[in-house]
């Protein structure tokens, strides 16, 4: 296990690589495909957000809406609370549910997202974290993506335990038909629907329900890797860079009680909050959980979480929900 990776420096904003054993300053090079790929997805979500106010449906754009945010839950409940820290477990039906909402986020396949996810939390704000904020919000938001990455990320991706998500068939079976996956339920199916049964135009369903979707899909993800890294307050850590960021927890289904995250990462809610309307993810985790398809929900403890707000904070610990859990006096 890679537990300390080599150390580099930022000198002017390039890497350069100081243990003697390479001698080569790391530049980072642009992945010319995934930069034409954002760039085509977010010119035609621009595209796509002006057709919704000058000729499209409006069913049209409630059609795209009701995509972000079903999916959305594919992203949060699913390649994150479960299967990236294993918060909970879940029963098949719930991980088959969870896989195909996740498949129309278009967000690569759960594995990939995991691994990236899980060296992400291992190394963070270090030279293996895949999206280090120390290296600018454009890069954390989204240049990770189209820029090569770090050797350092690139011998963590190696080294980062994934035997359980190996043995788990419908991550296995969603890697290995990820393409057509993609192009059906990514692509086909959001465009389909009001081309077919409300008379959209191709155009308009195109540029709306996979441009415009998918790109705000993918900002509100980018959002937690850099507004919610660099925006917000610190009651749980004030040593650590991730933040407390309410508008990217309204936007993102919860996910912006970044502080509390990556103290807690293993706890199911990845906050304290007692009220749904900031965690939506942990509403839809509940219900499944009242279900019986999910269980062994790990939540830390008020007592925890006190002690180490008290230790650590920056003293803007929010009041909890007295139903939900106890804060310390």
């Amino acid at each position: 296990m890679l537990d300390t990776p080599p150390q580099y420096t930022n000198n002017n904003n390039q890497f350069s690589e100081v243990d003697g054993k390479i001698g080569k300053k790391y530049v980072p090079k642009i992945r010319w495909p995934d930069l034409l790929a954002q760039l085509f997805v977010h010119g035609g979500g621009i595209l796509g957000i002006y057709l919704i106010f000058s000729s499209a449906k409006l069913l049209t754009a409630i059609w795209a809406f009701v995509l972000i945010y079903t999916s959305g839950f594919g992203i949060t409940a699913g390649a994150h609370r479960l299967w990236s820290h294993r918060a909970y477990k879940a029963k098949w039906p719930l991980r088959l549910l969870l896989a195909f909402l996740f498949t129309i986020s278009g967000q690569r396949h759960v594995y990939a997202w995991a691994l990236d996810h899980r060296v992400h939390h291992k190394y963070s704000e270090t030279d293996a974290d895949p999206h280090d904020a120390r290296r600018g919000f454009w890069f954390a938001h989204v240049g990770w993506l189209f820029l090569t990455p770090h050797p350092d990320v690139v011998a963590s991706r190696k080294a980062i335990d994934m035997s359980d998500l190996e043995n788990d068939l419908i991550v296995v079976w969603q890697r290995r038909l990820y393409v057509p996956l993609f192009a059906i339920l990514c692509l086909g199916l959001p465009v389909f629907v009001p081309w077919y049964f409300w008379k959209e135009t191709l155009f308009n369903a195109f540029f709306i329900s996979f441009n415009t979707r998918f790109s705000v899909t993918l900002n509100m993800a980018f959002a937690v890797n850099s507004f919610a890294h660099m925006y917000g307050q610190k009651p749980y850590d004030k040593n650590i860079m991730p933040v407390e960021n309410v508008l990217v927890s309204l936007g993102a289904l919860g996910e912006g009680w970044h502080n509390f995250h990556h103290v807690f990462p293993w706890d199911y809610k990845t906050s304290e909050l007692g009220h749904y309307s900031f965690n939506l993810t942990t509403a839809f985790i509940d219900y499944f959980q009242r279900l019986g398809w999910a269980y062994d929900c790990k939540q830390a403890s008020a007592d925890m979480i006190g002690q180490r707000s008290r230790r650590c904070g920056d003293g803007t610990r929010p009041v909890c929900d007295q139903n939900y859990q106890k804060p310390l006096d």
